[in-house]
């Protein structure tokens, strides 16, 4: 589906990208991996048309910069920075629809499954929104289209938790049918919606395997936190988790999505000291983990 041989780009002397080869099939979730100047950004910059660059690019069998109507027809982004449109919520939702001949009624209903009041925001200036508020048009509005190929940097960033949840079942409904380029400069923060991991180190690709991919996105486990004592800098905490108090503040119970379980454990970790008890079950099989 998408191809790059020899791919090589430079800006004046900096060899940015050094002849890269890689294919990805329908079906791919890669994880596009590297540290700060690897060339994650200028990979996805020449995938999407945007570079003149050596080498071959294709998606589909079509060049990215030749026949970028058709290609990006087909593509969803989430940039890492949103960019800076005054446009207005609704005029934005309805201009990218009519730009990939989609309904906006789509793009609409899956950023309020994310958690985006769209009739409260529809006035208002793209630029004036939060970065949760934005990262969560711009998910709908990615996924709100006709693709074969999503390409996301770091799309969960700014995500409360409910919405990651939601967000990880998104992905799990289109796994088999788009490839996916996740992009970021940390693994762990997106291993779970992977099933490869591409790594980038000065502009060459050191490591191109796949990894386990039993984990089910959109797995839901169901939690039951207990405290020696109430505790405030826990209760805020795992406020954020959208979690319910019991037991005066003693013990807490909420949902906690399945690529999210470690992340979620990495936070309570911080509170071992006040831990009494911690109890996770699959909503699906009941097994305790």
């Amino acid at each position: 589906m998408i191809r790059f041989e020899n791919l090589q780009k430079s800006f004046r002397k900096t060899h940015v990208l050094k002849g890269l080869d890689l294919e990805i099939a329908r079906g791919d979730r890669i994880a596009l991996v590297g540290s700060n100047g690897a060339g994650k950004t200028t990979m996805i910059r020449c995938l999407l048309g945007e570079y003149t660059h050596e080498g071959i690019v294709t998606v589909n069998g079509l060049d990215p910069r030749t026949h970028r109507t058709e290609v990006l027809g087909r593509i969803g982004f989430v940039p890492q920075l949103p960019p800076p449109l005054k446009l207005g919520v609704g005029p934005l939702i309805n201009f990218a629809a009519e730009l990939c001949g989609s309904d906006p009624a789509r793009m609409i209903a899956i950023a309020e499954q994310l958690g985006l009041n769209i009739a409260e925001l529809k006035g208002r200036p793209f630029v004036k929104l939060s970065g949760g508020e934005k990262q969560k048009l711009l998910i709908g509005i990615a996924l709100g289209r006709d693709s074969d190929l999503l390409v996301m940097d770091e799309p969960a960033a700014n995500l409360d938790p409910v919405a990651r949840q939601v967000f990880f079942g998104l992905l799990a409904e289109r796994r088999d049918n788009v490839s996916m380029i996740i992009s970021s400069h940390r693994l762990d923060e997106v291993a779970s919606l992977v099933n490869r991991v591409v790594e980038l180190d000065r502009g060459r690709i050191v490591l191109n395997d796949h990894v386990d991919d039993r984990l089910d996105m959109a797995s839901v486990l169901d939690c039951v936190i207990d405290l020696a004592a109430a505790n405030p800098a826990f209760a805020n905490a795992i406020g954020a988790w959208d979690f319910a108090e019991e037991k005066d503040g003693a013990r807490w119970r909420g949902k906690v999505a399945g690529p999210d379980r470690l992340r979620f454990l990495g936070m309570l970790s911080r509170y071992a000291a006040v831990l009494q008890g911690i109890e996770m079950k699959e909503r699906d099989n009941e097994q305790v983990v």
